[in-house]
């Protein structure tokens, strides 16, 4: 693969505007940040990268191309995932910001879409090529691959292997797909094959158990049905919705439970996977894009170009202006 490295030049100092809407100007310092992805307008290459200090200021690094997808934070270095121009980039971190330009990875029109981190290795899912692909954080080469037969979505780590959804069999087929593979990252071999339902998307490690947000569409793909999976020693339990359940596709951990995000807000999972309605926390309509859990708070991504952040009371806390459809987030802590 191509790799063009861009020398680090200039240090980007947080400036932008904090939560009450007061600018804030200079540089400034901050123990932790949060990264969010805003994927742009698909065809626009207006995707960015968000960041917001602990005083709640807000500033970006962009336009970085078509589709900015994922973010992941490992040490001091943000890792962002740009899908429809075929990229990653890298960036220092430190308490005054991130370095600019970074490291420009090409992946050789790949489709990059989600990633996770291990053993100084980014392993990373590709839709065109339909593998995971690993790139070496030492030499910034992508070494190798491993071919899944179908277009893998997301991937996470145990600390020791990694499980990666496969929601669809070819593009656009209304997500056929239905596995959930387990892979030796060391040998990058296929380990065990989970059939889990149609749809599986989001991925979620907790308890040493991987649970499973699933989706898919009818063939002229006006109705969606949801529904969850959990892979537990090696067995698959699931429970499906139906359809026309307002159900989003994020699936988190809060408060020792598993959450769904569900009409508007998150809802816990029951021992069944069900959807304890009741429990729901939250009330946003149809505008949630993502959800994720924070040092203790809810991030909520939604499709009005904000992040909202909610207290498990459901409370909001925090309210910012972000870029076209927040995806994703990552945090970076000074002491980390």
């Amino acid at each position: 693969m191509k790799i063009v490295l861009l020398f680090i030049s200039t240090m980007f100092l947080m400036t932008g505007c904090s939560d009450d809407g007061n600018t804030v100007s200079g540089p400034t310092t901050s123990s932790n940040y949060v990264f969010v992805a805003c994927e742009g307008n698909f065809g626009s290459s207006d995707g960015t990268v968000y960041v917001i200090d602990e005083y709640g200021n807000t500033s970006s690094i962009g336009s970085l191309g078509d589709v900015v997808q994922s973010v992941e934070v490992h040490g001091n270095k943000l890792f962002v995932i740009v899908n429809n121009s075929h990229r990653i980039m890298v960036y220092d971190i430190s308490e005054s910001g991130i370095s600019e330009p970074g490291i420009e990875v090409l992946t050789g029109d790949s489709s990059p879409r989600e990633m996770v981190v291990l053993n100084d290795k980014v392993y990373f899912t590709n839709w065109n090529t339909q593998d995971v692909k690993v790139l070496n954080l030492f030499t910034y080469q992508i070494e190798s691959s491993l071919m899944l037969g179908g277009l893998p979505e997301d991937i996470i780590t145990d600390g020791v292997n990694l499980f990666v959804s496969i929601p669809s069999l070819a593009l656009y087929d209304q997500n056929l797909g239905s596995s959930v593979v387990k892979i030796d990252p060391v040998s990058m071999s296929i380990l065990e094959t989970h059939e889990v339902g149609l749809g599986p998307e989001s991925l979620l490690m907790f308890n040493d158990e991987v649970y499973v947000a699933r989706k898919n569409y009818s063939s002229d793909w006006y109705t969606t049905y949801y529904g969850s999976s959990k892979i537990s020693g090696g067995l698959v339990t699931s429970s499906d919705y139906g359809a026309g359940v307002a159900c989003g596709g994020s699936i988190l951990v809060s408060n020792n439970s598993v959450y769904r995000t569900y009409d508007g807000g998150i809802a816990p999972l029951d021992g069944n996977l069900e959807i304890n309605a009741l429990g729901r926390i939250g009330d946003y309509g149809s505008a949630i894009y993502h959800a994720e859990e924070i040092n203790g708070f809810i991030w909520l991504g939604l499709t009005d170009n904000t992040v909202r952040v909610m207290n498990s009371s459901g409370e909001e806390i925090n309210l910012y202006s972000v870029g076209a459809y927040p995806g994703d987030f990552a945090v970076w802590n000074s002491q980390d």
